[in-house]
């Protein structure tokens, strides 16, 4: 196995993981939609100037994105830099963090459900009992009493964020020889103005510059350069072990 690539992997996790926290403290000020989107203008715009910046040092990671990439890529904006950002960010408006931190290791279930069954990769047996594990002790330590209705929607909303992303990264797996820089600029450029049109256009406001900033810099590091690194790992991992 490439241990670099695990190394990767593990690193992506561990920002998106920190993001999540971070995300809450942001979203008791913020509108839950337009914070998807300044997330992802923060990832959008930071990875650009990486881009740019690295382009002067280092050469791109991946080949240009083709033609025949675009329908992947669209697929995997809509699901992961639009609807799961959206149903996160209300989820965790009304769910603790801890809570929320914990059912979003759901998304590596469905990323290797989708991808043994629907973009039919091949099936691993330590992969699968790794992932059985994995729902059972997040659903027990995010378990919090009997449930009520207004209790169900906020992690409801983080489990179809899990899907969504699962969808999201095999999507991107089609797509993941391209330059991972280039593959999260346009998710972040495309998603982010996009959510923060359709908050605005539900009656969000704008925040102060500190939260703004302070979106961006989470959604930078936990949106833009994780998933730069996820990417990186989706070459030589596959999707559902990278999930995993």
């Amino acid at each position: 196995m490439n241990r670099t690539a695990v190394f990767y992997a593990l690193a992506s996790a561990a920002l998106f993981g920190i993001s999540t926290p971070a995300a809450k403290v942001v979203v008791s000020a913020v509108d839950p939609i337009l914070l998807a989107g300044l997330l992802y203008c923060g990832a959008g715009i930071g990875v650009t100037i990486l881009r740019h910046l690295g382009q002067a040092i280092l050469p791109p990671t991946g080949q240009t994105l083709q033609r025949e990439d675009m329908p992947w890529l669209a697929a995997a904006i809509g699901a992961g830099g639009i609807a799961g950002p959206i149903l996160l960010m209300t989820g965790l408006a009304r769910t603790d963090a801890a809570a929320s931190s914990l059912l979003l290791t759901l998304e590596g279930a469905a990323t290797a459900l989708m991808a043994w069954f629907i973009f039919h990769e091949n099936f691993n047996r330590r992969v699968a009992l790794g992932m059985i594990c994995l729902v059972a002790g997040a659903a027990t330590l995010a378990w919090s009493g009997t449930p009520t209705l207004a209790g169900v929607i906020g992690p409801t909303a983080i489990i179809g964020a899990c899907v969504m992303w699962g969808l999201d990264n095999n999507l991107t797996r089609k797509v993941s020889l391209a330059d991972p820089l280039q593959i999260v600029q346009l998710k972040g450029l495309i998603a982010g103005p996009f959510n923060v049109a359709l908050g605005l256009w539900a009656g969000a406001s704008l925040p102060g510059i500190f939260d703004a900033l302070l979106a961006a810099i989470i959604g930078f590091l936990g949106y833009g350069v994780s998933l730069a690194l996820f990417i990186v790992a989706l070459r030589h991992l596959g999707t559902a072990r990278t999930g995993a």
